[in-house]
């Protein structure tokens, strides 16, 4: 589904990945952990095109997308829910959606299908995307990503700022997802039992390279934690 090998990517003369290579398989939950500040942001925007490696390659559904623009890749079937949500505040809720559709209107399936995953959002079509609370918000974003029906869903850390409740609804939704085994889910997140109680294969990262990782079976909460402490 999606090989990363060896990319070398900066900003400036900064060197932020170095030689980092992480696979996703199909139908895979595979979570990417790691301090503020080691790369982990960078490596997404990476794989949507936001930023180009100097060196290596990205693979996409058996084909490399180095040199695609971020609305290429979404064609073909990358979503992305960047850190901070990023949704249209001015917008509706139903409007935001309209925006996520590969298509120029999401199709009544793709709709009703983003909203038997997140129900409460159905109440709030009309409702302003910025009078929503951040976790309705982060809802929001995730079903934006998820009407244009990717193949790759790249979230980076949903679950920041989010209340407790919204979490455990966000959880429910991603293991759904995951049970469909149609697609695929690149998670960044720092909250460690939520990554562990959704992942399939989990990296850590620090410094730029991946300095851990492993199956889910392998997953310890205390040496994962001892890379995140300060």
């Amino acid at each position: 589904m999606l090989a990363v090998n060896a990319i070398d990517v900066f900003y400036g003369e900064s060197q932020i990945l170095t030689q980092l290579s992480l696979a996703v398989g199909t139908g895979q939950v595979v979570c990417v952990m790691g301090r503020n500040g080691v790369g982990k942001t960078t490596l997404l925007k990476t794989i949507m095109g936001l930023l180009v490696p100097r060196q290596g390659t990205i693979v996409f559904d058996g084909h490399e997308i180095g040199h695609l623009t971020p609305y290429e890749r979404a064609r073909r079937g990358i979503g992305y829910v960047p850190q901070g949500r990023e949704i249209f505040p001015s917008l509706s809720v139903r409007e935001n959606l309209v925006l996520g559709a590969r298509r120029k209107r999401p199709t009544p399936e793709s709709l009703d299908y983003v909203l038997s995953l997140f129900p409460a959002l159905s109440q709030m079509l009309g409702k302003r995307g910025g009078d929503l609370s951040g976790g309705q918000q982060q809802q929001l974003a995730i079903a934006r990503a998820l009407i244009s029906d990717p193949k790759l869903l790249l979230l980076d850390e949903p679950t920041e700022g989010i209340q407790p409740s919204i979490v455990q609804e966000i959880a429910a939704v991603l293991q759904q997802i995951k049970g469909e085994r149609t697609r695929s889910i690149l998670l960044v997140e720092q909250y460690l039992e939520f990554a562990r109680s959704i992942c399939d294969h989990f990296y850590v990262m620090e410094k730029g390279v991946v300095a851990l990782e492993g199956d889910r079976g392998a997953f310890r909460i205390d040496e994962v934690s001892a890379f995140l402490s300060v």
